[in-house]
């Protein structure tokens, strides 16, 4: 394995985590002045202590134009509620939102619900009255008729969209309440799975693999495989991706680690057969009785399905075979993620170019995602730059030794990260250490030997004068090396 040294950043530090590409199901665009600090603080609340991930922007000092962070907000949320109060109109930075909202609308089939505040819909739509006044007051700022156009007619849109007029109710709390549930209902009955607490370089890798999808070509099922050593932070993407997607298909399954979940004393393939059919179909009572059984029913139930399905750490062909054998097992516009060590095993279940290779964080998030491990920030405390550089030097851009090593040394003095440093030199961290023999493990005697002799003799050496070494003591050096690349246990420069 080669290990890369971090960059110090010579940014201002943070201590905001990063949001998560894909965290929000509410956005709230609202008016502050109206609204803030009595009906949007109440809906907030509400919405949360539903469980509804929900974002509400806290910057109450604005610049002229809406921030990329607001605009990525919007985009990666399921639901915008638009809060059209008498001033709503009279700011720029509003009125981009909706913009912004209704362009989502229409792309990724956003669902847009308006709210209007002590103001009639007709006055929205017509920019009459009150609500129309302080439309009119930034016309008279702005002075530039195109952009005034595209307002005008977001106005009238959002208008004409079913929402909630908060004339209709008696109090306050009842219109929050009749939101809440309108809400709660249009929302996915799919409880999202935790991704990362620190999803530090999640969104370049998730906007690759969605490359790869391609969700919109909807006449089409495709599979895609994601390989990559162990704790690189394959199955982390995969479920970041499946998260942000799964409610665009009819049914959705992660089947999580089926390497040791297939084992005859967990369940079995037999029971990851269940699951499939059960996440999917959204039925607990589906019975299959052994493995033949099993394909036969995912081929009856799911065959005209658009489908979302994870495998995660597969590590054979059959577990393939017995899982998603074929594309056409699953319905037009379904999409089936293949999570593995092994290059090869894709090629055998003729995934095609649809293969991601999984690669080492590169060294400015590395530092990042340690920093935030280690010191709850972007960056190192005075005094700990060296070390952490040394620290990076071991993890080198693994995914998980970034967090297990950086979370084992938070709060830690100098002389006891020093300390423990050297002895991750000679000792690896055994939660990591596990990690990576599980691929070790799944070689065969010729393979372990191989493996055993390039680490400790050949590591930079010629790939031709390592194979006739190795050839001579009988080991089928040109296969076996051609293995352990494919299961990212060594790296062969590609111009050997």
């Amino acid at each position: 394995m080669a290990f890369q040294s971090g960059a110090s950043s010579s940014s201002s530090p943070s201590s905001s985590p990063p949001i998560r590409s894909c965290n929000h199901n509410v956005f709230l665009s609202f008016r502050g002045e109206d609204v803030r600090s009595n009906f949007i603080s109440h809906l907030y609340k509400a919405l949360v202590q539903r469980g509804i991930n929900t974002y509400i922007d806290n910057n109450l000092e604005r610049g002229e134009e809406i921030s990329s962070a607001l605009f990525k907000a919007i985009e990666k949320s399921m639901i915008s509620i638009i809060v059209l109060s008498k001033n709503y109109a009279e700011s720029k930075w509003c009125l981009d939102e909706l913009l912004k909202i209704l362009d989502c609308k229409e792309a990724k089939k956003q669902i847009i619900l308006p709210i209007f505040f002590q103001v009639d819909p007709s006055e929205v739509r017509h920019q009459n009255g009150i609500f129309g006044k302080s439309f009119d007051k930034l016309g008279d700022k702005l002075k530039d008729n195109a952009k005034l156009l595209k307002w005008k007619e977001a106005l009238e849109k959002v208008a004409h969209i079913s929402g909630f007029s908060s004339a209709k109710f008696e109090n306050e709390s009842e219109c929050i309440e009749k939101i809440v549930q309108e809400v709660s209902s249009k929302l996915p009955n799919r409880t999202c799975l935790h991704v990362a607490n620190y999803p530090i370089g999640l969104e370049s890798r998730v906007e690759d693999i969605n490359m790869l999808l391609r969700i919109e070509f909807i006449n089409e099922t495709r599979m895609i495989g994601i390989f990559g050593t162990g704790g690189i932070g394959k199955t982390t993407t995969a479920k970041e991706v499946y998260n942000c997607i799964a409610d665009q298909f009819e049914g959705s399954c992660f089947l999580a680690n089926v390497r040791e979940n297939s084992k005859p004393d967990k369940g079995g393939l037999v029971k990851l057969q269940k699951k499939i059919l059960s996440d999917i179909l959204r039925d607990p009572t589906v019975e299959v009785d052994d493995v033949d059984r099993g394909i036969n029913l995912i081929q009856e139930k799911l065959c005209c399905k658009k489908v979302l399905l994870v495998l995660d750490d597969i590590d054979c062909l059959d577990q393939l075979q017995k899982l998603s054998e074929r594309s056409d097992w699953f319905g037009l516009g379904s999409r089936i993620i293949i999570i593995t060590r092994d290059k090869h095993l894709l090629v055998q279940h003729d995934v095609g170019n649809w293969i991601y290779p999984m690669n080492k964080l590169d060294p400015k998030d590395a530092l990042k995602l340690f920093s935030w491990h280690a010191f709850k920030r972007d960056q190192p405390d005075n005094g700990f730059l060296e070390l952490t550089k040394l620290a990076l030097q071991y993890a080198g851009g693994l995914l998980l030794a970034l967090s297990v090593v950086g979370s084992n040394l938070r709060g830690r003095d100098v002389p006891y990260w020093r300390s423990q440093l050297q002895k991750y030199q000679r000792i690896q961290h055994k939660k990591i250490y596990d990690i990576l023999k599980i691929s070790f493990d799944g070689l065969d005697d010729f393979e372990k030997n191989i493996f055993l002799d390039i680490a400790c003799f050949f590591k930079g050496d010629e790939r031709e004068y390592v194979t006739k070494i190795l050839d001579s003591c009988g080991f089928f050096a040109y296969a076996g090396i051609k293995n352990l690349n494919d299961k990212c246990l060594i790296t062969i420069d590609e111009h050997d």
